[in-house]
């Protein structure tokens, strides 16, 4: 298998962090270059990345994140790349609304794989968050109340072995020709 089906395969969402191993600033920068080089429709770019690496600062994002019972562990994480939807270009926006397609967050899907991804090749687990308190999660953080808050990636160093991945048989998920 090459190196790049190896890292998928490994990449996993981690769920347990050692909060006290800080992650360096050099494996983040190398992260969001690589978010940042992600395509996009009409090359829109339509992300914003605010990174919280601030300890206390990144315990209350995490409580935020675990507010309602879900996602207790995000209080652990050292970091926290909170994904914002920037405005689209026109040629997106507009191609979108022909369409019927809301390609920003196809975008900002296809970023945040490419951050995980990155994630794991540095040595570091990651986990999507959708499920959080956005109002006390954008005033945390600076966000304008105007933005859309859509994802909390949580990076550190996991604590736990990698797990047995568990997926659907691929005939159940490709076809060939048709449907």
């Amino acid at each position: 298998m090459n190196d790049f089906l190896t890292l998928v395969a490994a990449r996993q969402s981690d769920r347990a962090y050692d909060k006290t191993r800080p992650v360096e600033k050099e494996k983040l920068e190398r992260i969001l270059g690589v978010a940042r080089l992600a395509p996009s429709a009409c090359n829109a770019q339509p992300w914003k990345f605010t990174v919280i690496t601030d300890k206390e600062l990144s315990e209350k994002i995490g409580k935020a994140a675990a507010g309602w019972g879900m996602n207790k562990f995000a209080e652990d994480a050292p970091v926290h790349i909170l994904v914002t939807e920037e405005p689209a270009g026109i040629s997106s926006t507009l191609g979108g609304a022909i369409k019927h397609k809301h390609y920003p967050l196809i975008d900002l899907g296809i970023a945040t794989a490419h951050i995980t991804l990155a994630a794991e090749s540095e040595g570091l687990g990651s986990c999507i968050l959708g499920w959080f308190d956005e109002n006390e999660i954008k005033k945390l953080a600076g966000i304008p109340s105007s933005k859309r808050l859509l994802l909390d990636i949580i990076i550190g160093y996991p604590t736990k072995e990698k797990r047995k991945k568990i997926r659907k048989p691929v005939e159940k998920v490709v076809s060939y020709n048709k449907y």
